[in-house]
């Protein structure tokens, strides 16, 4: 599938930029000085859940295939160092999503969106036609304020793929249709979006938010998915460990560790690592259909495509297997930006966060962002107007971790338990040697503390970085009880947890 005339289409964008939306008798448009308005260009933003940044065949992984995702890449411009800001909820995908909406830090929003002008809500209040489809996991009220349309609808954070429950909006603002979907999730949320761009009419531009549940568990892909990876199953991570070296603070109490067993076998990881690629290769399918519409429709050549994930996850790595870390595996996520005015197939390694969406299609678009947003405008980048638009990432997650890092170096701290690692990125990627207690350091881990303590301060952290007792870091899960959850399919169930 072709985006169209790329080139006239890039042209034509490139024109409209700095240009300011007005909106007027429930149509918006972009107006030249002395010349007549033009319709904004659409966008449709494509959000997955819990997929980990080394999960595209185009960035660098020959093991998975990802051809729409690799499409994008082609046509688009990727964010290869790219974070969710932690996060207060060991639900990660609920703060994650309300940042992504807001523009906003976790400390600054609740986690229902309460009182704030959410992204679909500005854009609906500029002349947008608003749809939404999926996972919205921050409550009725703020998706009835963003969105105009919308049909099969997730309100819930996680559900069997194959039995979502789900409702639609009706043309008066209303929660209607309750029920439980028929088809796999992807495919579900994909048939919403396809049904809407091919119905899509007038003159006003939409936005279209599609976030799919996979690749979040339970890792179920229909059998030819998971099927094609068991035959050659991809490789461990790097950095596998069987557990974790100590209590991290999340780990016996969370529900995403205990989806295997301890110790880790490279069995399970493998078998569940094939599963994970599978949900990954039917969402990239579902979204080649949507893409496909998307062209059909006309609107490829004027449709700005937003791909991101709202964190990743450890699935093995560091002994782990959720997001419930300041790893890099657990907090980079992919974000491609793709259509007119965007260069194609160029990357960079400056930071960015989820939270820079919002703003970088309010400058796009030529709408004053809201005040409060901390999320940074990352157009220039691929303008070249500039080289970075940050120095440092910051990953506060609850009140156990936070975690900074600069372009070599990362230093994560863990109050509750009085520990500190060090990592350097440059030469030890998957954080596997940990440099906090050697001497030579130091100096090191003093500088990156304060910074830890400046980045702080200034998002409003006021969380001490030490305790007067910490709590002991020795874990040994070994041979723990588990049992599955209600959303594990049969088959799962007797395969990681021995149930009948």
């Amino acid at each position: 599938m072709a985006f169209g005339r790329d080139r006239e289409a890039r042209r034509w964008f490139l024109k409209t930029l700095g240009f300011g939306i007005a909106a007027a008798a429930g149509a918006c448009s972009v107006r030249q000085a002395g010349g007549s308005p033009r319709k904004p260009p659409n966008i449709l933003f494509l959000l997955s859940d819990d997929q980990r940044a080394d999960t595209i065949a185009a960035h660098g992984n020959p093991h998975i295939r990802t051809p729409n995702l690799d499409h994008l890449v082609g046509r688009g411009f990727s964010f290869r160092q790219n974070y969710c800001f932690g996060g207060n909820s060991g639900a990660v995908c609920v703060p994650s999503r309300a940042m992504i909406n807001s523009g906003r830090t976790w400390f600054a929003v609740d986690n229902k969106l309460t009182g704030v002008t959410i992204l679909p809500e500005l854009l609906r209040e500029n002349g947008y036609t608003t749809f939404g489809t999926g996972k919205w996991h921050n409550g009725e009220p703020s998706f009835l304020r963003g969105f105009e349309k919308g049909k099969a609808v997730f309100f819930g954070g996680m559900a069997d793929h194959t039995k979502v429950p789900v409702c639609d909006l009706s043309p008066e603002g209303q929660i209607v249709n309750k029920r439980t979907g028929e088809t796999f999730s992807s495919e579900l949320f994909a048939d919403a979006v396809i049904e809407f761009l091919k119905g899509h009419r007038g003159p006003k531009p939409f936005y279209a938010y599609v976030p799919f549940t996979a690749p979040h568990d339970p890792r179920q892909p229909p059998p030819k998915y998971r099927e094609m990876y068991y035959k050659a199953l991809p490789p461990l991570p790097k950095n596998f460990l069987p557990q974790h070296p100590f209590d991290n603070g999340h780990m016996a109490g969370g529900r995403d560790e205990n989806l295997a067993p301890w110790p880790r076998t490279r069995e399970t990881i493998s078998s569940q690592l094939a599963e994970y690629y599978g949900l990954i290769t039917h969402m990239d399918e579902q979204i080649g259909r949507i893409l496909k519409a998307l062209d059909e429709a006309g609107h490829a050549d004027d449709t700005i495509i937003v791909f991101a994930s709202d964190q990743g996850l450890a699935v093995g790595s560091h002994g782990l297997l959720g997001k419930q870390s300041v790893y890099e595996h657990s907090m980079r996520c992919p974000l491609i930006f793709c259509g007119p005015g965007i260069p194609g197939a160029k990357s960079t390694e400056a930071f960015s966060y989820l939270l820079d969406i919002y703003p970088t299609l309010c400058a796009m678009l030529g709408i004053d962002v809201p005040a409060g947003i901390d999320g940074k405008d990352l157009s220039p980048i691929w303008r070249g107007d500039a080289a970075k638009v940050r120095d440092t990432v910051f990953l506060p997650f609850l009140k156990i971790m936070r975690a900074v890092r600069d372009e070599r170096w990362k230093l994560i701290r863990y109050p509750q338990i009085d520990h500190t690692q060090l990592f350097d990125l440059a030469n030890d990627p998957d954080e596997l040697h940990d440099l906090a207690g050697d001497p030579k350091h130091a100096d090191r881990v003093a500088k990156m503390m304060d910074l830890v303590r400046t980045w702080q301060k200034r998002v409003g952290d006021d969380l001490p970085l030490s305790v007067a007792k910490p709590k002991p870091k020795e874990i040994d899960l070994t041979g723990r009880q588990r049992k599955s959850d209600r959303w594990q399919p049969e088959w799962i169930r007797k395969k990681y947890f021995g149930e009948t």
